[in-house]
């Protein structure tokens, strides 16, 4: 990384970083798709993002370690619950993002989009 002026903002956008599964590169090793964040106009760090369908299956391995379990073992409402809330994030808008949640969750596809359909009538 460059000057030891530019640790304090490296650390404090690590963590959003690390939640997103991406990773910091030197800003000269960026790639096209990297990010290069500046400070006081000068690149400081790049951040390399993960692609969708990474970042969706990193998003269910982060939930599995909140609840302790895998997320099949989980209850019903626990499970819709979780269909909601990665709605919310547009988990189904990414390629098999069905399919990759469903089998997570231990369920059929069929089941997924039924957990979808029931937020809509509510």
């Amino acid at each position: 990384m460059s000057g030891h002026g530019d640790e304090p903002f490296i650390t404090a956008v690590k963590p959003l970083v690390d939640a997103m599964g991406g990773e910091l590169l030197p800003p000269d090793e960026a790639g096209p798709d990297d990010v290069v964040l500046a400070w006081e106009g000068v690149g400081v760090v790049a951040v390399r993002l993960p692609q969708l369908a990474d970042s969706l299956d990193h998003i269910l391995a982060a939930l599995e370690r909140k609840q302790g379990r895998p997320l099949a073992d989980l209850d019903r409402k626990a499970k819709q619950e979780v269909v909601r809330m990665l709605e919310a994030r547009g988990a189904f808008a990414v390629r098999h993002g069905v399919e990759t949640v469903a089998s997570a969750l231990g369920v059929s596809r069929f089941t997924v989009y039924n957990y979808l359909n029931r937020e809509k009538q509510a």
